[in-house]
Order: structure tokens, then sequence, then C-alpha cells
């Protein structure tokens, strides 16, 4: 096995095709899958296989390419290190659900770097390809929340993965709605309050239904929901179907604007409120680059000046 080996496979997982991925290594595609096949022989694995789609790693193809993006990106630190060249960029990912405190915090870090030395990588996606992100490492790091509710399901998920949660903050759930919408001005919203105004969640995909969910008191039956992929989306739907979503309280103004009120949930006897759990998660066993440290310190650094006393920084 080589570091050239590993660079095409890399490279064909990327493109999704032997084609693709020969014309962007500049090699013939019988020569990729020539190496591909001397790969394949060396590590007794079948890495590939051919689908509707094109080409597309194996389930143990999938776990050889997670060590393999980790010890390619650790080789070619090291060359830029030392060789002096410093014609390859470094890579620095974040997978992310849809929190706009995790964009800030990656703003302010990319502001903190040159970007014609460096490739930025921020995806905001199902909470399930949040860990699959971060587990194949196409991100370092990944933001998501738990709760009673999905805890069982998303460690088993983390587990399988190689992959550790870092608690950041714990909070109760807010009512997040534009400041025009009808309960704007409640010092607190029920549930039963909330049943004749569009729910806005976040799409999941085929995930189990609830455990992935992004919002807090998933577990509800919500009569008008709607589903989107995208907090800009949500915020517009806010406005023009007095719409609303609940979420952690924690939200960035500079980013999403001052328009909006976020309000207590107010729970009941058979509607409680439930604490959600935000942190990162990371691969087991690895040393955070000098990048992701910073990431995560201006996260903490955002979370420092949440004053709100519904919120208990761990």
């Amino acid at each position: 096995m080589t570091l050239q080996q590993i660079k095409y496979a890399l490279a064909i997982a990327e493109a999704g095709s032997l084609n693709k991925a020969a014309e962007v290594l500049y090699i013939s595609q019988p020569s990729l899958s020539s190496a591909v096949k001397e790969l394949e022989s060396d590590t007794g694995i079948t890495i590939f296989t051919r689908n509707s789609r094109g080409v597309v790693p194996t389930p143990e193809g999938e776990e050889f390419l997670s060590y393999a993006r980790q010890v390619y990106q650790q080789y070619e630190l090291l060359t830029d290190k030392y060789t002096g060249k410093g014609r390859r960029k470094r890579r620095f990912g974040v997978s992310t659900q849809h929190y706009s405190f995790a964009v800030d915090a990656f703003v302010r870090t990319v502001k903190d770097y040159d970007t014609l030395d460096f490739e930025f990588v921020l995806r905001e996606t199902k909470t399930m390809d949040v860990i699959t992100d971060v587990g194949s490492s196409k991100s370092e790091i990944g933001i998501i929340f738990k709760s009673a509710y999905n805890e069982k399901v998303i460690d088993k998920m983390l587990k399988v993965n190689d992959l550790e949660f870092v608690s950041l903050i714990k909070c109760r759930a807010y009512v997040y709605i534009h400041r025009t919408h009808p309960l704007a001005q409640r010092e607190s919203i029920s549930f039963d309050e909330l049943l004749e105004y569009p729910c806005l969640v976040f799409e999941q995909g085929d995930s189990i239904p609830g455990f992935f969910a992004e919002e807090i008191l998933s577990d509800k039956e919500y009569p008008r929901l709607i589903r989107t992929t995208d907090r800009a989306t949500n915020l517009n739907l806010m406005i023009g179907l007095n719409a609303f979503t609940l979420c952690s309280g924690i939200v960035s103004e500079e980013l999403n604007g001052s328009d909006y009120a976020m309000i207590p949930f107010r729970e009941d006897d058979e509607n409680h409120n439930v604490v959600m759990d935000i942190g990162y998660i990371t691969k087991k066993q690895t040393v955070r680059s000098d990048i992701a440290e910073k990431y995560i310190a201006y996260i903490k650094g955002f979370l420092a000046d949440v004053k709100d006393p519904e919120l208990n920084e761990v």
C-alpha cells in the first residue's frame, strides 16, 4: 500500500467515477483502475463497487477510506511543514445541524486565516450526515444536540462511527417566531397555543423519525408541519405564514437579524419541557488541529455571552 494509491482511492470516492477521478489526477483510467486493483489486493478488501450512480465505496471501503483520509491529511500537513513548498492548501471542515452560532464561529475562524492557504468547508446538513461526515473525516468537527429522548440512538451511532461527544451548553426549549407573530408579546407559550400555527422542522431524509430531529420536543405531534432544508427558508416562512420552530434560544442576531423573538416554551402536565444538550463531536483518540481548537474556542466564547437564566453552561 502506498500513499499514491491512497490518494487515488480518495479521489475516486470524491469524484464518484473513475473517469472524473482520472481527469482530476491527470492519469489514464486504465492506470487508475490498475492502481485500485493493487490496493484492493494489498488490503484484501473490495473498496469500490459499481451501481447506477457510478462508483461507490463498499461498507468495508467506507471504513478504509475513513482511516485513509486521516493518514493522507497528516501526510499533507507533514510535507507542507517540512518541505517548504507550501503549495497544498490545508483543509478544515465543519458539519453541523442548523445553528447560527456555529456559522458565526466559522466566520470568525476563517477571518483568522488566509483563504489562499486554506480550504474551508461548512456543511449545514442532516443530523445523520453530521455524524457520518465526522466519522469519515470529511469534517473534523460536528455540532449536534442530545436529549433524554434521542440520547440512546445518538450514542449508538456515535459509537459505530468511533466518535465522542463533548457537551458545550445545556438549555431548554424556546419558541422562535417573527416579531409580528400574534404570540410574539407573550412571556411564555404553551404547546396548545402553538397548534394553530405551522411548525417548521428541518428535513432528515430516511433517518429514524424523531430521534434525529434537530428540534427539541420532536416526539410531539404537530398537526401543521412544514419541512425545510435551510435556516433562511425558515426565517421567511416565519414572516409569511406566522410559522414557528422550537429551538435552543441561542441565536446570532448578527446573522439572523433582530426581527425575531425567542419566547420560553411553557410546560404543562402533558407537555414537559426537556433539556437540550448541545455539543461537538470528533473522532476518538485524534489530535485536533489548531484551526479546530480555534473554532471551538469561538463557539465557547459565543456561548459564554448567553445570559438567559434558562441556559446552564457545562
